[in-house]
């Protein structure tokens, strides 16, 4: 499992589909975002929790498509299928490594993007918080999302279209979670919800990305 979980981080980083391509867009959403809505300091820093957590998943979503796709092109994929450890775990390796790649790197940059968009003092903590626990739950999902639509052509749309509705309960309470963090408010039933879509994509998801992995190598 964790020379899997080493060739997958090198195999992201080679790609250039992982680490880079999601922090420039991440940062890019910061950016643009003040220039459209105007520079001033209270809109920004109402809309704050909000864009960053859509900036953090859409980051995210774009480089679902690369987890099952390197290991499909080379038939690497048919030996982790056929291999003994369980394609379970396969599956959460991917998308633990996915994370690594992606999630926490925009965690650790989420705070900066924050001062753009003037976010609230109290609210930077809560924001670091919120993707720590529920950046986790977005590989998860879209690691299922790519089991789906492993061996499509031009399954990249097909796949976004399967996952942001996945997506929305995790927005929600997310950025909810920095809101009420933003505000002083108590930050305890988004930030429970939260990590329950978390810990519940955990444990059940992978089961089924494993099954669609096995029904579209057939």
């Amino acid at each position: 499992m964790r020379a899997l979980l080493i060739r997958d981080l090198r195999l992201a980083m080679r790609a250039g589909g992982g680490f880079g391509l999601a922090l420039s867009f991440f940062l890019l959403v910061a950016v643009l975002v003040p220039l459209g809505v105007g520079p001033e300091a209270r809109v920004l820093a109402l809309i704050a929790p909000g864009i960053l957590w859509i900036g953090a998943l859409l980051a995210c979503l774009l480089s679902l498509d690369r987890i099952f796709a390197l290991d499909f092109e080379d038939g690497s994929l048919d030996l982790l299928v056929t291999a003994p450890m369980p394609l379970e775990g396969v599956v959460s390796i991917k998308a633990l490594a996915h994370w690594l790649v992606t999630g926490l790197p925009l965690t650790l940059l989420a705070p900066v993007l924050g001062v753009l968009l003037h976010l609230p003092g109290p609210g930077y903590g809560w924001l670091v918080v919120s993707l720590l626990v529920g950046t986790p739950a977005l590989s998860v999902i879209g690691t299922f999302g790519a089991a789906l639509t492993v061996g499509l052509r031009r399954g990249g749309l097909l796949m976004s279209l399967l996952v942001l509705p996945l997506y929305v309960p995790t927005l929600i309470f997310g950025a909810e979670v920095v809101k009420r963090g933003a505000l002083g408010f108590d930050t305890t039933t988004p930030l429970l919800l939260l990590a329950g879509i978390t810990l519940g994509a955990a444990a059940l998801l992978p089961f089924a990305s494993a099954a669609a992995v096995r029904i579209n190598l057939r």
